[in-house]
């Protein structure tokens, strides 16, 4: 329950905050130029109402929140790894898509619920109890996030996408800007991810060699191995609990 609220509490941060930049904004007196949305006629007159620029980047920007949230957590490598799992196992469509995702999805939840609660302690909070502003908020909020991508990205990666931006180095990793961090991150995920998915092939590779072997040597070249092997390949995971290790050891790679 408390893991179940703490991620409600994230997409709270993401639709409250930006929503409350749009209203700080017209406080101010800052009005954006309008887009004409619709008009309605009566027999006193008209009246147009209009779309201004900010909110309509505003709507944009929350299409695209879900993709950003994704990519800059922990469901990136564990979505990969789980699919490399199906695949080594070699059982077709099982488990399908639906239920990799759905693994996927919670197995982040968990591993991101530290994260999570210390974003909602620190800005969600004090933000809806108005002792802080917007501005302060989106600080506070982006801080742990930006903390735990920079636990899980390698050195070399962000050095490069550096290079690539044209700067110059940063004194401390918190100098890292987000428009470098994050593919940096999803690149240093990628490379983790293909780790383990390599490490996870070799049991069920061995498994497909020996029966491959064996069935040459009776002579029955015409029996597909894959055939064979599958049953033996889907009772070793079994045996060793295979799931339980999978997912305990993905969690656990995020925080050694």
């Amino acid at each position: 329950m408390k893991r179940r609220s703490s991620w409600a509490m994230l997409a709270v941060l993401s639709l409250v905050l930006l929503p409350g930049a749009a209203c700080a904004a017209a406080t101010a007196g800052l009005v954006a130029p309008g887009i004409p949305a619709f008009a309605v006629q009566n027999t006193g007159g008209g009246q147009t109402y209009t779309l201004t620029i900010q909110l309509l980047a505003l709507m944009t920007a929350i299409t695209l929140l879900p993709a950003a949230l994704l990519m800059m957590t922990a469901f990136t490598r564990i979505v990969i790894v789980l699919a490399i799992l199906r695949q080594a196992i070699g059982a077709g469509q099982a488990p399908p898509n639906q239920v990799i995702v759905g693994l996927a999805l919670f197995l982040t939840l968990f591993v991101m619920s530290p994260v999570i609660d210390k974003i909602r302690v620190d800005a969600v909070n004090p933000y809806m109890a108005g002792a802080i502003d917007t501005t302060t908020a989106l600080e506070r909020g982006v801080g742990p996030l930006k903390t735990f991508m920079l636990e899980q990205t390698r050195e070399s990666d962000i050095a490069a996408f550096e290079r690539i931006a044209g700067g110059k180095g940063y004194d401390s990793p918190k100098d890292v800007p987000l428009t470098v961090l994050a593919p940096a991150f999803m690149t240093s995920e990628l490379k983790t991810a293909f780790q383990i998915g390599f490490l996870l092939f070799i049991p069920f590779v061995i498994i497909d060699l020996v029966v491959a072997s064996v069935l040459m040597s009776m002579g029955m070249m015409m029996l597909s191995p894959v055939l064979i092997s599958l049953p033996f390949k889907i009772m070793l995971f079994v045996l060793v609990d295979g799931w339980t290790l999978v997912m305990g050891s993905l969690a656990a790679s995020f925080y050694r």
